[in-house]
Parts: C-alpha cells; structure tokens; sequence
C-alpha cells in the first residue's frame, strides 16, 4: 500500500518507519527543508532505540521517502497519515493550527479517494473540523479517521510492530477494510484492533494518558505518605502491584512525570471537561500534585546544606525525562536546575543522549560533561534525576573518592536503601526510609 505520513516528527517517523518495514511504500511529508534533506541522505533525526536500523534499511529499499512537496507526498498514497504537533495554549487546549492548516491545503490537491487519518493526539471532535476543511475545497469522496498513537518514548518500535491494541474510530467500512488491510501484519498474534467511532477514540488516547498519569501520582502521594510514617513505598507497591485489577506497572515512584504526552493530554482533557462545563476534580489534583513533587529532591536537598547552597556544585545523572529518549520537554531535572541555579548553586550534568537538547533550550546555565564521573568530581552532593541503567551500579568506590560530600539525592529509587546505609551514605530517595 502506497502511504503518506504528513510530519516527520516523532509520531510520523517512527510510524513511517514502521509502516515501510511491512512492505509498504511511504512518503514522508515535512515544511522543514532541512530536516528533509537529512532524512533523505540517511541521517535520522531523534533519538529512539531500535529505529535507525529499519530507517536505514527501508531509505535503501526504496520504500521510505521524503519531500517537502505536500502534492508529491499524497499524489498515490491510499492513505495520509496527519502526524502533526498539537502544541498546548497557555489555558491547555490544542492548538489544531497545523492540522487544520494541511486539512485545508489537502482539500485543494486531492482527485480521489483517499483515508485521511488523525494520527496526532487532538481533542473529541477534531475529525469533524478536519473533514470541513477539505470539503470546503473538495466535493469528492473521502473519508476521515481517528487512529491514535500509543507510543512510549524508549520502545515505539516495539509499540508499533506488536501493539496491544489498534484503536480506529470510523463509521465507514470502506476506510474500516483499508485500516483493516493496513494493520494486519502488526496485529497476527491476534492482540484486537478495536474500531469505534470517531469520537470515542478521540477520547481514548486523552482518557489512557490520563489514567496514567493519575496512577503514577498516586503512587507519588502514596510515597509522601511513607516519608512521614515510616513505611517504605516499595514495599507497598508490590503489596497493591500483585493485585491484578491494579497491576504491576505506573506504580514507580519518582519526582514527577514529564514528556510530550502526559502533561499536555493531561491538560488538554482538563481544558475539554471545562469546555462542557464539567470539573475534572481528578485531573485537577494531578496537575497540582505534580508539579510540586517536581520539586520534591529540591527541598531535601536544601534541607541537608541548612538552606544554603549557594557556592555549592551538584552533580546531576539525567537529564531527559525518562530513559532511552533525548526528550527533555517537561523534564523534572530542568525544575531541580532551576531551583538551584536561582540559589547560587552550579551544575555539572550527564545525560547520555538529551545533553545536546538541554544546551539548546537553556544554554550554559550548567556544564555538560564526557561521562558521569565527570559530572560528579569535587561535586557537594549527587542528584539523580533519570533512571538510564548506566547509573544502576555505578562505582561506589570511584564515587566515594570523586565527591565531597557523601549525599546523595535519587529521584528515582535507583539504589538499595540497605546497601547505602552500609555505605555511610546521606541517601535520600523516593518514599523509603
């Protein structure tokens, strides 16, 4: 099947890639010249596991393609994927400007048929305005579906090629065969591909995301809990985890949620319950609660140094807001930056891939060094922000002789408790003692 992925960001590359490694023929759709250029000489422009293996691969088979051309890109395609940014407005809600935009420019170059598919993330009732906006300039035959994303940063490529679900919102089995036909290959193990209508799925993505982002906060209160009564949250999570209803998984607790998707889908559900007048009390809380366990590290730390750090230097391990991304967007390490630097403190960090990102977002406001244990020479103290398992067993030894101080701030329960103590460590964590 001939495709056209519009946007080649992190949803529309990982999904054109993957789309192309099952035999399809896909055209990869970007306004950015430069960022196609690349693209087209080999060069892959994010970071995800797994994903410049078949990038290369299918760029040399011929099945994956870039242009600039929006007419070039849909010229054959059977179906056109809008995987576009949603960016969120200061009240929360998305702003659907490019989505609607390309909708609009579709309306004037289409000829055919062809299955318009919202694949970004966008409020309940998007597919209707998009399917306005090419009708406004196109009185054939189309048709407009929602099949959202469930990508985790980190392991998309596995979420694509064997997804837990499919979920396709249409009322035309005409677009249901095509979609049908499409995600057959990713779908043999027999795991569904749910069809509903349009405006469920809408729903759907917000309503995961949300739940999700609702149960890492619980697990973030709960820990709360446990600092001031001497419980330790670990235990608890495997007390509740083994509960099947509940499950093993989001029950981690750390200093916050961040990324592309759990802050803005978490916002802009908020925004759409406003919008019908509806208070999503939940979701209120978990915004609020959020942000302040963002800064939770921060008070311990200035608890320890008897709220003076200024003149102090922190090692800071991570930097993107979870492993195996170089995504920094909403990160909780930007919040701990923050609050030091506007003390007087300085920061040498280490991220293995999100380093790069960082300088281009807030410059020289810290260091960036070779390795970890550079990021931690003559430091006061280390602070451990992301959980990449190059920090999981680290050389206590080398540590030892690297730091002034032996403190250490983990955000993320990388470390056993016990084996600190041993240690003659100031180790403070998450929701254990």
């Amino acid at each position: 099947m001939k495709i056209a992925v519009i946007g080649t960001g992190y949803v529309g590359l990982v999904s054109g890639t993957c789309f192309a490694e099952t035999g399809n023929y896909v055209t990869c759709v970007d306004i950015d010249q430069t960022k196609i250029d690349k693209l087209s000489s080999g060069t892959i422009t994010i970071y995800e596991p797994g994903l410049e293996k078949l990038f290369a691969k299918n760029l040399k088979e011929g099945r994956l393609s870039f242009t600039t051309s929006l007419a070039e890109g849909i010229k054959d395609a059977k179906v056109v994927f809008l995987a576009l940014p949603t960016p969120p407005g200061e009240d929360g809600s998305a702003d659907l400007k490019y989505v609607l935009g390309v909708a609009d420019d579709l309306g004037k170059l289409l000829t055919d048929y062809k299955v318009i598919v919202d694949k970004s993330t966008v409020p309940v009732g998007t597919a209707d305005k998009v399917y306005a906006a090419i009708a406004k300039n196109y009185e054939g035959e189309f048709d407009v579906v929602s099949n959202p994303e469930f990508l985790r940063e980190g392991v998309a490529v596995d979420d694509f090629m064997k997804p837990d679900r499919v979920v396709v919102g249409t009322n035309s089995d005409k677009a249901k065969l095509i979609m049908s036909e499409l995600y057959g290959p990713y779908v043999r193990q027999g795991n569904p591909v749910i069809y509903m209508d349009v405006r469920s799925a809408e729903l759907t993505k917000y309503a995961a995301n949300a739940f999700l982002a609702t149960k890492i906060t619980f697990m973030n209160e709960i820990a709360q809990m446990c600092e001031r009564l001497g419980a330790n949250v670990d235990q608890v999570r495997k007390g509740i985890g083994t509960d099947d209803r509940i499950g093993k998984r989001f029950l981690f607790a750390g200093i916050g949620y961040g990324g592309s998707c759990f802050p803005k889908d978490v916002k802009a559900l908020y925004k759409s319950a406003k919008d019908v007048e509806y208070n999503f009390q939940i979701l209120d809380a978990v915004m609020e609660v959020n942000e302040l366990q963002k800064k939770h590290l921060v008070k311990h730390i200035f608890e320890y140094f008897k709220g003076d750090v200024a003149g102090k230097t922190f090692g800071l391990w991570g930097l993107a807001f979870k492993p195996n991304t170089d995504d920094i967007r909403e990160a909780p390490a930007l919040e701990i930056i923050d609050a030091l630097v506007a003390a007087g403190a300085s920061v040498k960090t280490f991220d293995p891939e999100a380093m790069p990102n960082v300088q281009k977002t807030i410059g020289d406001k810290v260091t960036y060094e070779e390795n970890q244990y550079d990021a931690v020479k003559d430091a006061d103290a280390l602070i451990i922000a992301t959980e990449w398992n190059e920090f999981r067993t680290p050389d206590f030894d080398k540590l030892d002789s690297l730091l002034k101080n032996k403190a250490i701030f983990d955000g993320r329960n990388l470390f056993d408790t016990d084996q600190m103590r041993h240690r003659h460590y100031h180790y403070i964590s998450i929701g254990r003692p």
